[in-house]
């Protein structure tokens, strides 16, 4: 099924041509747009003009930092002002932005530095009472490397995004006083010799085998596929987009900054999801777009302090990433009169886009479906030969279009597994296309569940709690949360002789991996139940276990 080209003039599939690049685009935004308001973070306003000034003011810093085009720049920070500045910045000098998701402990995350081969790392300084400066420097304290971090060779700089840093790391105002020296022209002469076919972000997403995988966007890629996205979700001049998604995830950063900066809309960041915040952003900021999870709307109708807000300025809703109620669909529109309801539906792999719904669907193919193909994209639900299915019929769905990644970062073999010689993507969820193409998500073939929009992949779970001196084996499957949607639940093999209860290793878990990926309940069994292969049956899992022994769970934060 192919995306029509439902207003040719507003979805023209090479839009992508009037800005070429990330960086033209933030010079382009700060020339049309300059005394709009651009970012909008407590008392600290920027207007677009003040925005491209810093973003070249960053440039500069990295250009005197040593970053090279094709140079890797890595961002571990919540949503704020500093994160859409150093992104930007590194961008416009030439890096490919790699961004870091908030919830890794320091070992993820210096995996991910030391697989990119990261020349500069932005981090903040202390996030959810973590210091994710320590954690870092605890994780990447052995080595040979002769730069801030003796376990990362090819890290040379890492800038604190505060006011204090420790010794061998640099303030984010002295990165900055560090690009005064470097000409504008200079920072402009990098910033035009960025080519739209250059990548432009490298996303790490999660696989089951459990090893993170990079997938590499260029500039064009996500230039047309946002001028998509934001014509189909109606995205205009003067929206107010307040930003829970996280900035490290596709839907933060493209559905959120760059789709601002496309349409002209101001951004309002908020680092961590919390429903007073936010209630009180949407009355005193007159936000009128919330793009979120299911979750994130669900907890804002049924706050009991709702009523207290005026939350009349919301106009638009975009969710995803799981079924959408039709019940929530209606209450937005009922209770808080929110005219444009959406589902969409992409992954990491596909730029963040595939499949959305349309303005004037009714209610039930919003809440039913993720919409149909984008414009530029063909979806073909397939069967395990790759064929080509009927209307109806359940099969893996496949996406093909411009936007699809070049591939996983220096992973041909993992690159093999999910694009086609004929370049199909392979998604791994099961799905059914209606007689109008419209897509609905029945399972995932890989067994991913979703944590409150996160997602979360079992066997990386799985290999991590195998880690455990106490645990011989492990399986993880998703089960239902009221507040999460869905949470993890372990089944693990203790060793022989061990006394290792469930609370010790979710304790333990919390130390090793993101909070979304600790699972909250452990049952401890005598064996996995397998079928003839050897394959651990997660269906008899998810129906209760084989007979498990002591377990507990762990109330959802």
């Amino acid at each position: 099924m192919r995306g029509d080209l439902d207003r040719p003039d507003a979805t023209d599939p090479r839009a992508d041509l009037e800005y070429g690049t990330v960086p033209r685009l933030v010079r382009a935004a700060a020339e049309r747009y300059g005394p709009a308001e651009a970012v909008a973070e407590g008392r600290h306003r920027l207007t677009y003009a003040q925005l491209g000034e810093r973003v070249e003011r960053a440039a500069a810093a990295c250009v005197a930092a040593g970053v090279a085009p094709g140079d890797r720049v890595a961002l571990w920070a919540p949503n704020t002002t500093d994160w859409i500045t150093a992104a930007l910045g590194a961008v416009t000098a030439g890096a490919v932005l790699v961004p870091v998701n908030t919830r890794f402990k320091g070992g993820e995350t210096a995996d991910v530095l030391r697989r990119t081969r990261a020349r500069l790392l932005f981090v903040t300084g202390t996030f959810l009472g973590t210091s994710y400066v320590a954690s870092l420097r605890r994780a990447a304290r052995e080595g040979t490397g002769r730069g801030p971090l003796p376990g990362l060779p090819h890290l040379e700089q890492v800038v604190v995004l505060s006011g204090d840093a420790p010794e061998a790391f640099v303030t984010w105002e002295e990165f900055l006083a560090a690009g005064e020296a470097v000409p504008v022209g200079a920072v402009r002469a990098r910033a035009d010799a960025v080519r739209p076919t250059d990548p432009s972000d490298i996303i790490f997403t999660s696989g089951t085998t459990g090893r993170p995988k990079g997938a590499v966007i260029t500039h064009a890629q996500t230039l047309r596929a946002y001028a998509v996205w934001s014509a189909l979700a109606g995205l205009a001049p003067g929206d107010r987009y307040l930003i829970v998604n996280p900035f490290f995830h596709t839907f933060g950063y493209k559905a959120g900054i760059i789709a601002c900066l496309l349409r002209g809309a101001t951004m309002i960041p908020q680092p961590v999801f919390g429903v007073p915040t936010a209630l009180a952003h949407i009355a005193a900021e007159r936000v009128t777009v919330l793009p979120g999870p299911p979750t994130l709307h669900q907890q804002l109708l049924d706050h009991p302090e709702r009523a207290r807000y005026d939350l009349r300025s919301l106009r638009l809703v975009v969710t995803g990433a799981a079924v959408v109620p039709l019940r929530l669909v209606e209450r937005l529109r009922a209770e808080l009169g929110v005219a444009t309801v959406l589902t969409a539906y992409g992954l990491s792999e596909s730029s963040g886009i595939a499949t959305m719904c349309r303005r004037d669907d009714p209610p039930q193919t919003v809440a039913a479906t993720s919409g149909r193909a984008v414009p530029g994209t063909e979806i073909r639900i397939a069967d395990s030969e790759g064929r080509a299915v009927a209307a109806g019929t359940a099969g893996e769905v496949l996406v093909r279009g411009y936007h699809v990644m070049s591939g996983y970062y220096e992973d041909p073999p993992a690159t093999a597994e999910v694009l086609t010689p004929d370049g199909w993507l392979r998604t791994g969820d099961i799905g059914v296309l209606d007689g109008d193409g419209n897509l609905r998500i029945t399972d995932r073939l890989k067994d991913m569940f979703i944590v409150g929009g996160f997602n979360v992949y079992p066997a990386e779970i799985e290999q991590l709690l195998a880690r455990h001196p106490d645990v011989a084996e492990a399986a993880v499957v998703g089960i239902p949360d009221p507040r999460l949607g869905e949470v993890g639940k372990a089944y693990a093999v203790r060793r022989p002789g061990s006394v290792l209860t469930s609370g010790e290793l979710i304790a333990w878990a919390r130390r090793e991996m993101a909070n979304y990926k600790v699972p909250r309940e452990v049952a401890f069994v005598a064996a996995l139940p397998r079928n003839a292969s050897g394959k651990v049956v997660k269906g008899e899992l998810r129906r209760g276990g084989p007979g498990a022994g002591t377990g507990s769970r762990l109330p959802t934060r």
